[in-house]
């Protein structure tokens, strides 16, 4: 029998529902994902860090929970889950898939994860979307409501939040590349997916991923060919370290290519600004236009923050992609004697369990290094 359980938004609105998971309490931000499936790799992927995953998929744990789609295994030997929370409607009584090991809530338990099931997600997802995304607990204990609001109300919010010191790997490691080494690449590691030098070691990049607080000098001393910006969690502004090594690797004219938050901090060091989207962007489903070839990719997002697009930035640097559901920037490129020196997206073509109609972005960074060399 399953205990009750309570979801409290920090505007005082309550879910009651049962446990799922881990038995306790939890505080983090509150946010919704729509992707129906990949549920694995949500979980373990450092950008959910302190946050309340609700999923609006009604059914939830259908393929179990598996050793090899983990996101974060290449820095900790195992899928470590990032989430502070996770909000359900009907979880699966048990896995249906012969790549399952266990169950998801088994995994949850295992991993001191509390969740929630049994409440109405949609009702949820339609607050956060009308109110926007905000401070919640989930609590397990019996705790009245009202106790629970109070410490949601002393949690602290993701405004401000300087979390990739938390994520980031402590010690450097090297993903080889698969075949032939044609580049190698300095990976500054904010929050980066497993599935990011994978891709990379697919196309000849030998990857090698750097702590956050790592220098120009910690970059240069590997010769690299290009550095890539990695995704990550919490609030782009307080990223000081990384905009300045961004600054550097630019002026040191060596090709870059970053993502979601590696893209928010190339972002800053072009001269734009971020700001906190009302309900961010989460999930498989998003539709982004190149504003150069006028062509719609459908791709994975991840980000409660966005890149003011009306700034001024630096000679030669300018918007390249726009998410045609809000117009927020989704890509930025910098040119150099007319050619491309650098870009990001704020999207995730590295994105398991899909989409991948972005992937030919690594191809577009090799491209990048091999037009150094020419």
């Amino acid at each position: 029998m399953k205990n009750p359980a309570v979801l409290v938004l920090e505007d005082g609105t309550s879910f009651v529902g049962y446990s799922f998971g881990a038995e306790g309490e939890t505080f983090g931000e509150a946010v919704f994902s729509t992707g129906m499936t990949g549920y694995q790799e949500t979980l373990t992927d450092p950008s959910y860090h302190r946050q309340i995953v609700v999923a609006t998929a009604p059914h939830i744990g259908n393929t179990g929970w598996n050793d090899e789609d983990d996101e974060n295994a290449a820095r900790e030997g195992r899928g470590r889950i990032w989430v502070a929370g996770y909000a359900v409607r009907d979880p699966a009584p048990r896995p249906s898939s012969w790549r399952s090991r266990r169950s998801l809530d088994d995994e949850l338990r295992a991993q001191g994860i509390v969740g929630i099931s049994g409440i109405d997600t949609r009702a949820l997802t339609m607050h956060l979307r009308d109110r926007g995304a905000m401070r919640a607990g989930i609590s397990s204990t019996g705790t009245m409501p009202d106790v629970v609001l109070g410490r949601v109300l002393a949690s602290p919010s993701m405004v401000g939040a300087d979390l990739v010191g938390e994520v980031t790997t402590p010690q450097p490691y090297t993903v080889p590349a698969a075949g032939k080494p044609r580049f190698t690449v300095a990976a500054v590691d904010l929050g980066i997916k497993a599935n990011t030098p994978r891709l990379m070691a697919a196309r000849g990049m030998t990857v090698h991923v750097l702590p956050a607080s790592s220098t120009i000098d910690d970059v240069t001393a590997l010769k690299p060919d290009g550095v890539f910006l990695s995704n990550g969690p919490g609030d782009p502004a307080t990223a000081t370290h990384a905009v300045e090594l961004t600054r550097q690797i630019l002026d040191a004219r060596l090709p870059l290519f970053g993502i979601c938050f590696g893209h928010q901090v190339f972002a800053q060091a072009l001269g734009y600004s971020t700001y906190k989207l009302r309900f961010g962007h989460r999930g498989i489903n998003q539709p982004v236009m190149d504003l150069a070839t006028r062509k719609v990719a459908i791709t994975a997002h991840n980000h409660g923050f966005a890149v003011a697009g009306d700034q001024h930035p630096i000679e030669d640097a300018r918007v390249s992609h726009v998410c045609l559901n809000d117009d927020v920037v989704e890509g930025l490129e910098l040119m150099r004697d007319g050619e491309l020196a650098a870009f990001s997206v704020q999207y995730h073509p590295e994105a398991a369990a899909g989409p991948h109609d972005a992937q030919h972005l690594f191809d577009r960074f090799a491209g990048l290094m091999e037009a150094r060399h020419a």
